[in-house]
């Protein structure tokens, strides 16, 4: 699936600018809350699906060159995080649903955690 039918599905909010969106597909998903857990866990090309809405995931997004962050629960990310995200080419998509509901339709979507 293409991260632009994944958007339409979960009917999520981007809010950074990306690239063409339906030109890119995930490789694997990883769901967390602990940046160092992201950080040995997520493989390149992941979703990665948090609560955490704070400038430091860009960075970690942007080192481990992830497709895109899903922001669940109604979090909001300030707009300086949106601002490095667009400096930084980190797509970040919003939420009120729970991460559990999310991480559960990326599985029948057919992503996986990366080995």
């Amino acid at each position: 699936m293409t991260l632009d039918e994944i958007i339409k599905e979960l009917d999520l909010t981007i809010l950074t600018s990306g690239e063409e969106l339906r030109q890119i597909t995930p490789t694997h998903g990883y769901v967390s809350d602990l940046l160092s857990c992201v950080m040995t866990g997520a493989g390149k090309g992941s979703i990665w699906v948090t609560l955490q809405s704070h400038v430091n995931i860009v960075a970690v997004a942007a080192l481990l060159e992830l497709t895109a962050i899903i922001i669940t629960e109604g979090a909001t990310p300030d707009e300086a995080t949106i601002t490095k995200a667009n400096h930084e080419g980190v797509l970040i998509l919003a939420t009120p649903k729970r991460s559990f509901e999310i991480v559960g339709r990326l599985w029948e979507f057919g992503l996986r955690a990366a080995n």
